[in-house]
């Protein structure tokens, strides 16, 4: 019997967390990796090193593979139309990743689509920047390079057309953005297949911390029925009309309407597994990465449903905490429930190395339990 191969571009622990998840179906994973040490590369048996910015590389490591998806969207555009041309199925695909490589792309096409954003726009120099915030309610505005960035980085809080110079220097497009006053971040997860099946799981509030995700909780906590669902319906057709494969994040702030009433803005997409979506492996039935798996195979799709009533997933950071393994003995005797995943990664300090999921039906008792595990494994709790 032959199983597929999925060819797995990026070795981090996006891709690490998916090959387990495809582990029971008999799933073969192949894995393109910057290096040896990296996350997925240390438990993945078929990698390549290699640059996935080169196309002969890529095209190398395609052969064999039934099907190409990513742990990040930094691969060009521009190979992954050749891989297509070459027969290989990408999923996503280039027409549709565009939007999460490029913010200027993803917010004209939101646009268009009539999806509701921050206002915007492309802007050329510092003192354009200025004349967009003169259009609005004035600094401090936000500027982010259209590609590359992640975890805060490639953004920017300006509150003055000098502030404004740094992020011109990369000499890359720049997108300004209305401060917007919200009220919390949440994040529709979403899934969706090659032939249109789509599920979605609980809208989720995602709390950040210097601009790192730091705790997620599902479903998002005193969330108004109606809004959710609008939020669900909204993640669901942005990956329909953009024709996404796989998994699909929406970032999202929770704002205040002028006439006093909640309402809801994209701030980004992600088309890949994503840290918002880590609470499933413990708290969903199909976790975001066995759905990624089954969609992009074409494979009926898990049911996105929770196991708790409340899942609280907490970030591990490095910090300067020597022994992260001896700290086990404490968090697993105190928590017997608690799931811990790690990443493989060198300790380094404000590093995601790993996260841990709590489950439950007391939100402040799976909140403190997820806070507690996060801080000891970090260091910063002590008892």
């Amino acid at each position: 019997m032959t199983f597929p191969v999925v060819g797995m571009v990026g070795g981090g622990q996006l891709a690490r967390m998916t090959h387990e998840a495809g582990i029971p179906l008999g799933i073969k994973f192949k894995l393109l990796s910057d290096t040896p040490q990296d996350s997925a590369a240390q438990v993945v048996s078929d990698v390549v090193i290699g640059d996935y910015r080169d196309l002969e590389t890529l095209r190398a490591f395609a052969r064999g593979c039934d099907v190409i998806t990513f742990d990040h969207e930094h691969v060009p555009t521009e190979h992954l139309r050749a891989l297509e041309a070459d027969g290989i199925p990408v999923r996503p695909g280039p027409d549709a990743l565009v939007h999460a490589q490029d913010k200027g792309v993803m917010r004209a096409k939101l646009d268009a689509i009539g999806v509701p954003c921050p206002r915007h726009r492309l802007v050329s120099d510092p003192a354009d920047v200025e004349r967009f915030a003169a259009e609005g309610e004035g600094f401090p505005v936000i500027l982010k390079t259209v590609r590359g960035g992640y975890d805060g980085k490639g953004v920017w809080v300006v509150r003055s057309s000098k502030e404004a110079e740094e992020p011109f220097r990369a000499g890359v497009p720049v997108l300004a953005e209305e401060k917007v006053d919200f009220v919390r971040e949440l994040a529709a997860n979403i899934v969706r297949s090659p032939h249109g099946q789509a599920v979605a799981y609980p809208v989720v509030e995602s709390i950040q911390v210097d601009g790192v995700c730091d705790t997620v909780i599902a479903p998002a906590p005193d969330l108004d029925p109606e809004l959710a669902g609008q939020a669900q319906e909204l993640a669901l057709r942005i990956a329909k009309e953009l024709n996404v494969v796989g998994h699909l994040a929406v970032e999202l702030f929770e704002a205040v309407a002028p006439d006093g009433a909640r309402r809801i803005l994209v701030n980004e997409l992600a088309m890949r597994p994503h840290n918002s979506g880590h609470w499933t492996q413990d708290g969903a039935i199909t976790s975001q990465f066995a759905n990624h798996v089954r969609a992009v195979l074409d494979l009926p799709l898990g049911d996105p449903r929770p196991r708790a009533r409340w899942t609280v997933m907490a970030n591990v950071l490095g910090g300067d905490y020597p022994d992260m393994y001896y700290a086990y003995l404490h968090c697993m005797a105190r928590d017997p429930q608690l799931k811990i995943h790690m990443y493989g990664k060198d300790v380094k300090p404000g590093r995601k190395v790993g996260h841990v999921n709590t489950y439950g039906d007391d939100l402040a008792d799976v909140r403190e339990r997820a806070a507690h595990a996060a801080g000891y494994l970090r260091g910063t709790i002590t008892e």
